[in-house]
């Protein structure tokens, strides 16, 4: 039994002028529904991924799907969370369920309501995703812990701030064609590379275009079981793999200078959808700072450890490289609302692969890679994705 992503719906990204997460579950609820061409009632499981954990006051999140769509009041309806990987998590349990035979149809969405609240209180709320006795008191929060990997990564294998900073730039430049992002702006390598007043170093080595932004947004999709998808004749994207693999909290019982958790998921991943790095058309990746796409490029198997700035500085993750990476603009310019940013990726990429990616769009797609992260790299999600209809 195969599943597939037979419908979606995305909200735009950014500070949202909806006052709360139900109503941001509620602008793509339905629209998913509509987008897959099957009524509520055809839902047979619901699974929503919210981190929230004091972004917002209301928790039980998934038992505000059915206000949306009152049709729903009596579907089983779950609520997951794990970290940043938070809507990846909530796919898998879709997955298992129709894998189960527990369900031929299930709803998926992420939400997130993040500016509620302070930019400090942001920086609080996402620190309890590291391992708090350890962690809790870095400096400049996840910003903090990612500045300390770069820093070690810098120091075994040399200064990579240019490289990043043309991550950064790639990033932006495709987020401009992207209707759904936060920040539809160029802003150009010189403007990534350099420390100013409007580009200030947040924690050293990494500047604020090194880091992602904070965003409102939801984003859903219903899987289908595979047999009904071609019977009825939807559109359907099918999971050739999805796999997830952890790794220790700590970061101080792992390498700082790669993902090992990541590099285990897509090895089994590709074993999973027998298929190679070569075979992809496309990836969405995690780049919640410019350090972690560019340990990612090593993860995946674009490059060797050490030599992940090679991917960047010669154009083969750019738009028009040999393996176009963020063409979203990833997180860096899309944004990042913790819950939605894992099944806006799953978007994103079926979007591509049913040729629906507007401006954005690569080129005869046909293979699609996601890779959605928790913490550190703790834990790590891949799926591999291609068009069945």
């Amino acid at each position: 039994m195969g599943v597939c992503i037979t419908g979606w719906a995305h909200s735009k990204f950014g500070k949202s002028t909806l006052g709360s997460a139900e109503e941001l579950i509620a602008s793509v609820a339905g629209a998913a529904l509509v987008d897959a061409g099957i009524e509520a009632h055809d839902i047979d499981a619901i699974f929503l991924g919210a981190f929230n954990n004091g972004f917002g006051r209301q928790d039980f999140q998934a038992s505000l799907v059915s206000l949306a769509l009152p049709d729903l009041r009596h579907v089983p309806a779950t609520r997951v969370e794990n970290a940043c990987a938070t809507g990846s998590a909530a796919i898998h349990a879709g997955i298992n369920a129709i894998e189960a035979a527990r369900a031929k149809r299930v709803l998926v969405i992420g939400a997130e309501k993040m500016t509620s609240v302070s930019t400090a209180q942001v920086g609080d709320v996402l620190l309890s995703a590291c391992y708090v006795d350890e962690e809790a008191d870095v400096q400049g929060g996840f910003a903090g812990i990612f500045a300390q990997v770069a820093s070690a990564y810098f120091q075994r294998y040399g200064n990579k701030s240019e490289s990043l900073a043309r991550i950064a730039a790639k990033n932006h430049a495709n987020g401009v064609n992207n209707p759904y992002a936060h920040l539809q702006r160029d802003l150009g390598f010189e403007f990534c590379s350099q420390v100013s007043e409007k580009n200030p170093m947040v924690v050293d080595p990494l500047r604020r275009t090194d880091c992602s932004l904070i965003s409102d947004g939801a984003a859903a999709l219903v899987l289908t079981d595979s047999d009904i998808a071609l019977e009825d004749g939807s559109k359907a994207v099918a999971f050739r793999a999805a796999e997830q693999v952890n790794d220790f909290l700590p970061i101080s019982r792992r390498s700082h200078t790669s993902f090992e958790g990541a590099k285990m998921a897509w090895e089994k991943a590709f074993e999973g959808a027998n298929a190679a790095i070569s075979d992809l058309s496309l990836v969405e990746t995690h780049d919640c700072f410019t350090i972690a796409e560019l340990l990612q490029y090593e993860a995946m198997g674009l490059a060797e450890e050490g030599r992940g700035h090679r991917i960047i500085d010669d154009g083969i993750s750019a738009i028009d490289g040999a393996l176009p990476v963020n063409p979203s603009g990833g997180l860096k310019a899309k944004g990042h609302p913790i819950g939605a940013t894992g099944v806006s990726q799953h978007v994103m990429a079926a979007m591509q692969l049913v040729g629906d990616a507007g401006d954005m769009q690569v080129p005869n797609a046909e293979l699609a890679g996601v890779f959605n992260m928790g913490g550190l790299a703790v834990a790590n999600y891949v799926s591999i994705l291609e068009r069945l209809r």
